[in-house]
């Protein structure tokens, strides 16, 4: 398991929040998500041999919002 926290931008609600963790939940080989409004981040949990953080990241933009790993 690998372990990465991603900034994530344009998120200002609750629903921003569930929106951006059922997306990252739905990724064949993550694990955990916690997702936060304050600070605007997620906290991943993945196994590397099924996806990779350039994933992670093309999950959120698609979702709407923009990603990067810190």
């Amino acid at each position: 398991m690998e372990n990465t926290t991603l900034k994530i931008t344009g998120m200002t609600c609750g629903h921003c929040v569930a929106a951006v963790k059922r997306t990252l939940d739905q990724i064949d080989g993550v694990q955990n998500t916690e997702v936060s409004l304050t600070p605007s981040e997620a906290k991943i949990s993945f196994d590397p041999n099924k996806t990779n953080i350039n994933t992670l990241i093309n999950a959120i933009t698609e979702e709407g919002y923009a990603a990067e790993q810190i």
